[in-house]
C-alpha cells in the first residue's frame, strides 16, 4: 500500500511540475541601438548553410549568420506554410556578430503585408 501511495503522490507532483507555464517576457529593443531589418529563415533549408537539422539564421548585407538568443521554434512552426523552413521572412533585430554568429538581443518578425485584393475584399 505504501508503494501505491508513493506512486500516486509522485505522479501528482510530476504532473504539477510539467503543467507549469513558462511565460517568456517579450524582449524590448534597446533605444540606444539601431534596429536592423533583415531576412530571417532556416539556415539550412533556405540559406543553404552547412549544419544539422533546422536552425534560425539571418542574412545581413548578403551574408548569412546563425542566430543565438532565440531559436527557430520560438517563432511558430518552422514547417508551416509561412514558417522559416518554407519561407524567408523579414525581421527587426538588434544584436552583434560575434565569432561569425549573430547574437540577438531583440528579434521580432515583421508580419507580411496582405495582398491588395484581400485588403480590398475586406473593406467591401
Amino acid at each position: 500500500m505504501k508503494t501505491f501511495l508513493t506512486i500516486i503522490f509522485l505522479s501528482f507532483f510530476t504532473t504539477a511540475l510539467v503543467a507549469q507555464v513558462n511565460e517568456m517576457k517579450e524582449a524590448q529593443p534597446d533605444s540606444t541601438k539601431i534596429i536592423l531589418v533583415v531576412e530571417a529563415s532556416c539556415g539550412q533549408c533556405r540559406f543553404h548553410m552547412a549544419g544539422k537539422g533546422c536552425d534560425l539564421a539571418v542574412r545581413i548585407n548578403g551574408k548569412s549568420y546563425f542566430v543565438d538568443g532565440t531559436a527557430i521554434d520560438d517563432h511558430g512552426d518552422a514547417h508551416a506554410k509561412d514558417g522559416f523552413c518554407e519561407a524567408i521572412r523579414q525581421a527587426k533585430v538588434q544584436g552583434e556578430i560575434i565569432n561569425n554568429r549573430f547574437k540577438a538581443t531583440y528579434f521580432k518578425l515583421i508580419e507580411p503585408e496582405k495582398n491588395k485584393d484581400q485588403q480590398e475584399g475586406k473593406q467591401n
